[in-house]
């Protein structure tokens, strides 16, 4: 199959990093897709049915017959609430003040979808965070850095100084769980290891 050619779903310029940092080369194309969830969705439900309906759209709008289709969802999950991307300060900051202090776990769905068939795999990392103060939070909102990130936070940039403890994949937390990928890629033969 490596005369296929690999498109990766996703506007997220976390998720090309990370993708190109395994050495496979490929194209971004973004979906237009509703990705809002549905009531009493759970969690792992809600995060592989975006990762399904990105890749199913991007497979309608591309020649199938000449591309594999890798796409990805990424949640924060405390308990049973779910934190997407934050719609204001306000929402960032009453997400921070759960998470301060407090463990959570962020989940990623990773789906590759190859002519009509379709492969998920699931990434789960927990992550531990310090205690938030509100002039932490005003600085970072004013940042710029979380307003489109799941759980309104980036491990890779400033808030890395409140991580206290992480078990599990830092590239799942990131947006783009390797192993999963390398897996998924691994039976098409675009795997790098």
């Amino acid at each position: 199959m490596t005369d296929i050619q690999l498109i990766l779903a996703s506007g997220s310029p976390r998720r090309s990093d990370l993708l190109n940092t395994m050495g496979v080369p490929f194209t971004v194309h973004v979906p237009d897709i509703d990705e809002s969830r549905r009531e009493e969705e759970l969690a792992e439900d809600y995060v592989t049915r975006m990762a399904r309906e990105k890749a199913r759209a991007a497979y309608a709008e591309l020649d199938p017959a000449k591309y594999a289709i890798l796409a990805a969802d990424t949640v924060v999950v405390q308990g049973e609430r779910i934190y997407a991307k934050p719609r204001d300060f306000e929402h960032a900051q009453q997400i921070w003040q759960s998470l301060g202090a407090a463990k959570h776990q962020v989940m990623t769905a990773v789906c590759l979808m190859v002519h009509d068939k379709l492969s998920v795999k699931l990434g789960l990392t927990d992550v531990e965070f310090a205690t938030i103060t509100d002039a932490q939070m005003h600085a970072y909102w004013k940042s710029g850095e979380p307003q489109d990130k799941a759980g309104a936070y980036a491990i890779q940039g400033l808030a890395s100084a409140w991580v206290k403890s992480i078990q599990g994949s830092y590239s799942n937390v990131v947006g783009l769980p390797l192993r999963e990928v390398n897996e998924l890629l691994g039976t098409i033969e675009m795997n790098w290891l």
